[in-house]
């Protein structure tokens, strides 16, 4: 895989981050701000879209947003797990961290944060 190529939209405050320039995908929203470009067939990640670039990166008082990803729930459940796949590995894992987050026993809601980017916006 070549490494990523970030572009990042200052007027739209969007980061783009491609890992196969050129290459057919599906998106999949994550969530609001947050869309997964995969290929299904070679079950890969494609790129990476962050709306809302600079919310998702502010720090809270207790450490880093997160953010809960609703639209994994929406996939099948195959879809679901390639995604879940995908998400857990680099060079996903390098942006995104998955955490639970436990509404009861047994409920649970999938959430996530960025990791640093090694990006400088300027």
């Amino acid at each position: 895989m070549n490494d990523p190529v970030y572009t990042y939209d200052e007027i739209s405050d969007t980061l783009y981050v491609s890992f196969a320039h050129g290459e057919i995908a599906t998106g999949i929203e994550l969530n609001d701000h947050i869309l997964l470009r995969i290929n299904k067939d070679k079950k890969k990640v494609v790129g990476i879209t962050f709306l809302d670039y600079s919310l998702l990166m502010q720090k809270a008082d207790f450490g880093p947003r997160s953010f809960p990803l609703p639209g994994l729930m929406s996939l099948s459940a195959d879809l679901r797990e390639l995604v879940l796949d995908i998400l857990r590995k680099p060079p996903v894992s390098d942006m995104l961290v998955l955490f639970t987050y436990s509404l009861s026993p047994s409920e649970t809601i999938p959430i996530t944060a960025l990791h640093d980017l090694p990006l400088v916006l300027t």
